[in-house]
Order: structure tokens, then C-alpha cells, then sequence
């Protein structure tokens, strides 16, 4: 009669992956060492670099325009507007709505700009990874 195998189990606190130091990973770690460590490291560099550029953004100003210059709106980074420029012979009060479309199309080109400029900074952060979502 053949002899059943037992499972094995680990000692307490040994890795059962093998490898590496024994228990839990260390706090913000992979644990088990080797790859997992440099992996870790290479995550936290990458948050710092988006981080990093995120904070740039926010400090680029974009300039979205409508009827040929005659209406301007400065947007940060962050698609906040930062001003808003409106030349007095645009300005007519028999045509309200011709105004508004104005500033409409000069916040739309102005956001259009922020979405490209955000793709070409932060497009390399996540080249392969096909995120659903992140838009980029």
C-alpha cells in the first residue's frame, strides 16, 4: 500500500512563497524581497513623478480663443478659467447671445488645449497599461 502524501505546511511566520524574509511584508512593502523590493521602489518613484507633474500642470495657463481673438479665457492645468478677456465691439447688447456662444467656444478651445497637454505629460505614466478611464 503506497503511502499518502501530506500537505506541508510552513512554520509560523515562514513566507510560504519562499524567498525573502520570513512574515508579514514590511509596511508599504511587496514583501519576500528580490524583485518585489524594487518593484515597490519603482511605484513610489513613478506616484512622485505624477505627482510631480501634476503640480506642473497646474501652473501652465492655456488660452482658448473664439471670433478671432475677440474673446479670450486663460485656463490652468486643472481646467480652472484663470481670466477672461472680452474686446468692447463684441460687446452688444442687441445680440446677448452671440456673446455667449463666444465664450462657450473660447472654453471649449480652451479645454481641448488642457486635455492635449495633459495627455502629452501625463500619457507616459501609463503607456501600455490601457486603464479604462484615466482618458489618456
Amino acid at each position: 500500500m503506497a503511502k499518502k502524501k501530506r500537505n506541508r505546511r510552513t512554520r509560523s511566520g515562514a513566507n510560504p512563497f519562499g524567498g525573502g524574509a520570513a512574515g508579514p511584508p514590511a509596511a508599504g512593502g511587496l514583501g519576500g524581497g528580490g524583485m518585489g523590493g524594487d518593484l515597490a521602489a519603482r511605484v513610489r518613484k513613478m506616484q512622485g513623478d505624477m505627482e510631480k507633474a501634476q503640480e506642473e500642470l497646474a501652473e501652465e495657463i492655456v488660452t482658448g480663443s473664439a471670433g478671432g481673438g475677440m474673446v479670450e479665457v486663460d485656463m490652468d492645468g486643472h481646467q480652472a478659467v484663470q481670466a477672461l478677456r472680452i474686446k468692447p465691439e463684441v460687446v452688444d447688447p442687441e445680440d446677448v447671445e452671440m456673446l455667449e456662444d463666444m465664450l462657450m467656444a473660447a472654453i471649449g478651445d480652451a479645454s481641448e488645449k488642457v486635455k492635449s497637454l495633459t495627455e502629452d505629460r501625463m500619457g507616459g505614466f501609463t503607456d501600455g497599461l490601457n486603464i479604462p478611464g484615466l482618458g489618456f
